[in-house]
């Protein structure tokens, strides 16, 4: 249950109109109240008798009775209190109830015998009610309503409780600002999906992702179509800046401009330069020796070398080296969702999206640390637009593959740290990395399914008795999934190549977990393919064959060494970690 304390307004009978108008939203059906101040005021909604003005005068006698210089400009004090989507629907006498106890939690309408604003509640759909209240209690003085949002919170998770809805995670302060009813609105009435201030957090996030300067930022803003205003100090420094969209305009017609810190804490111009001041060093060398944009399918293929290595380190390392590594993968997220094809985007930006909440917790990221991640994100951007097919499709899933792996140890960590929301917003993350990865390996584990399912008999053979032999506590259970086909093609393709597959095998199990993986033979076939270097797209590959894989093992001696590889001389190679 989510109580949305809005800033204070001025127009009592306008916010009136909105709750009570069922031509312009499909979810205003049926708008009553279902409790106030007095339990008998007017309701336009169900009394034929009684209008807007009615209840609205209501409300506003006690700032009306003031002398006209002593009324608040700002006296319309507004929360909107939403349950859960999976929550049961609660009656109009359980919505009396909550509206009761929100007013009197946040000072509205304190009880026992102190004196309190008057209050509506408005329900007009069937998850969530409206409380309008005004600002001056009945002896005429200002509420006790400081904190007002954070005390309808603490009283909302008892409601919860008490009531047997989800419990929603304690907040800890570090979340990103809502948007306000009033934008709400404005973005329903304009068909907007999200408000201009979620719109702008998103185009932001991904201006930043990879970025090393301000001048690469603002050039990537504005080319993203945003409006920009910088501060500067007098001495012509960057201080700040804004970010508006040309077509969200207040009532004069004129851009709204939100700061960077208001989309989000990370956003504000310190906090960004402290992504690229820590890695300024490396990229300068980096951009140096590089020689230009890759394709999008090399970059999605560093990202998941990147993630790797940060895997490897992520669970060992000190809090504040975790919390880059996790703001990084933020970044990572962004740009594989800005650059990947459709069928896979949306689920990809819903998982950004998600995680952005994850980034951010009370342990002060160190940066320096996250240089390999930021430069897949990086290298993302500048990899360009990737196909949803061929070798850019198959390495968007071994990416992904990766990445969830790595989201779901930052659920693990925040879990441990005790950081509630933070763990919620990256399990969510992960759900929606599932349902991409999902869409993304399809054809090309279905193309591997079937060179598996050709090879013969006796390789197949061989392949399984390599399998118990290299993972004895996995192999009934990969040779029971339906992926074991697809791997013992890549088992096949990495022996061709002149590895040894079974210390490979080994080698890719072992480096981290498997146990919150699907399906185990699909991450063993993304991760051998990436140590082996193996064509992530194995359409266009000719067929394995015994004479093939006899005719690399001889050939095998002039490759150079790699983890798993035989070299000259030796029958295997101990994988190296």
């Amino acid at each position: 249950m989510i109580p949305s304390v809005n800033p204070s307004g001025s127009d009592t009978r306008g916010l009136l109109y909105y709750l009570y108008d069922t031509g312009k939203h499909e979810d205003h059906t049926d708008p009553h109240l279902v409790a106030s101040f007095d339990g008998m005021s007017p309701d336009p909604g169900r009394d034929p008798n009684a209008t807007l003005t009615d209840l609205q005068r209501l409300l506003d006698q006690p700032m009306m009775a003031l002398a006209k210089h002593a009324r608040p400009a700002k006296h319309v004090w507004h929360t909107s209190v939403r349950a859960d989507p999976g929550d049961r629907i609660l009656s109009d006498e359980e919505w009396a109830g909550i509206a009761r106890r929100i007013v009197a939690a946040t000072g509205i309408d304190p009880g026992e015998g102190q004196s309190g604003c008057r209050w509506a509640a408005v329900r007009h759909a069937d998850d969530h009610i409206h409380i309008v209240a005004t600002l001056v209690t009945e002896d005429g003085h200002r509420p006790d309503d400081f904190r007002s949002g954070a005390r309808a919170q603490a009283e909302a998770r008892l409601i919860e409780k008490e009531l047997g809805l989800h419990q929603v995670a304690p907040g800890d302060g570090t979340a990103a600002q809502r948007p306000t009813s009033a934008e709400r609105h404005k973005a329903e009435r304009q068909g907007r999906e999200r408000t201009a201030r979620e719109e702008l957090r998103e185009a932001v996030r991904r201006a930043v992702s990879g970025a090393r300067s301000d001048e690469e930022f603002f050039d990537r803003l504005a080319a993203a179509g945003l409006l920009i205003r910088k501060r500067a100090a007098p001495s012509g420094d960057l201080l700040g800046y804004k970010v508006a969209l040309p077509d969200d305009l207040n009532k004069d017609g004129e851009p709204i401009f939100y700061p960077g810190a208001r989309l989000a804490p990370d956003l504000s111009m310190p906090r960004i330069r402290e992504r690229w001041s820590a890695d300024a060093p490396a990229s300068r060398q980096d951009d140096a020796i590089r020689p230009g944009p890759g394709s999008p399918a090399a970059a999605r293929r560093g990202t998941a070398s990147a993630v790797w290595q940060t895997m490897l380190v992520f669970e060992h390392g000190e809090d504040a080296v975790a919390a880059a590594h996790i703001a990084a993968a933020g970044e990572v997220l962004d740009a594989l969702a800005k650059t990947s094809a459709a069928h896979t985007r949306r689920e990809l930006r819903d998982a950004a999206t998600a995680f952005e909440r994850a980034s951010r917790s009370h342990v002060r990221a160190v940066r320096g640390h996250d240089r390999a991640l930021r430069q897949a994100a990086r290298d993302l951007v500048h990899g360009g637009q990737a196909l949803g097919r061929g070798e850019d499709g198959a390495t968007t899933a071994m990416a992904i593959d990766m990445l969830f792996f790595l989201i779901t140890a930052a659920a693990h960590w925040h879990a441990r740290k005790g950081h509630a929301q933070q763990a919620e917003a990256a399990t969510r993350a992960a759900q929606h990395l599932r349902t991409a990865y999902e869409a993304a390996a399809a054809q090309p584990l279905g193309v591997l399914y079937e060179r598996g399912r050709r090879l013969n008999r006796p390789m197949l053979q061989r392949q399984t008795a390599l399998l118990r032999e290299a993972l004895p506590d996995l192999a009934e259970q990969v040779l029971a999934e339906p992926g074991w086909y697809a791997l013992a093609a890549t088992v096949a393709e990495a022996e061709a190549a002149g590895y040894d597959p079974a210390a490979l095998l080994s080698d890719v199990a072992a480096r981290r977990e498997l146990g919150t993986a699907d399906s185990v033979s699909d991450v063993l076939v993304w991760r051998m393919r990436r140590a082996a270097d193996l064509p992530a797209d194995a359409s266009h590959l000719p067929e394995t064959s015994t004479a093939a894989t006899r005719s690399a093992k001889r050939g095998a001696s002039t490759r150079p060494s790699a983890p798993g590889r035989r070299r000259s001389g030796e029958d295997t190679a101990r994988p190296s970690r």
